[in-house]
């Protein structure tokens, strides 16, 4: 029985796409989530942000389960040093579509692992280049609901696929969870997998 409780893994995120990673891999997990500030301090680097952001939500649901892998994750899009969250309406989706247009932007996830007191954070950057948009597609895009919940405005597990000229780094740390290195990490942790 305690062999069992040391090797649950509590997902400390709402995000279906972050489950569906794990579940993919044959994870036992748990979802717990947690609403906690997710404000970023003015002045701090993109780096530093998302591992505390991550942090935060893992620490929270970490505090209730001592004996439990809490993992949290975080991830924000970067543009010439701007970090660009999640649209509040299509409106604002289409301004940041419009921004990432014909560029290279970074997708920074930033992971947190506790375990009783032991901690690993860490983020992966991966960059992604768009394609020219034009209005048209990125008003018909917007008027999906697509964007909304996505940090940058785009799914790229979606509909957003579409816009994505090239990446050079971990898909799915752009989907939302970096996998190879979390499994590495855990088992740095002693998670057996």
């Amino acid at each position: 029985m305690h062999a069992h409780l040391q090797q649950h893994l509590i997902l400390a995120s709402g995000s279906p796409r972050r489950k569906e990673l794990l579940e993919s891999l044959n994870i036992p997990i748990n979802v717990m989530i947690t609403n906690v500030d997710e404000t970023i301090e003015p002045g701090q680097s993109p780096e530093d942000a998302v591992m505390q952001l991550a942090r935060r939500k893992a620490g929270h649901s970490a505090d209730s389960f001592p004996d439990s892998f809490v993992v949290a994750a975080d991830t924000i899009v970067v543009l010439d040093g701007q970090i660009l969250g999640k649209p509040q309406n299509e409106e604002e989706a289409e301004r940041t579509l419009g921004l990432l247009s014909g560029k290279s932007h970074r997708v920074l996830t930033g992971v947190s692992i506790f375990k009783g007191k032991k901690e690993r954070t860490f983020y992966v950057s991966t960059e992604v280049t768009f394609w020219e948009l034009s209005g048209e597609e990125i008003k018909t895009y917007a008027e999906t609901g697509e964007p909304l919940d996505k940090a940058g405005s785009y799914g790229i597990q979606g509909l957003g696929k579409a816009f994505v000229k090239e990446i050079r780094g971990d898909y799915f740390s752009v989907v939302g969870l970096p996998v190879s290195r979390l499994i590495r990490e855990l088992r740095e942790i002693g998670f057996t997998i």
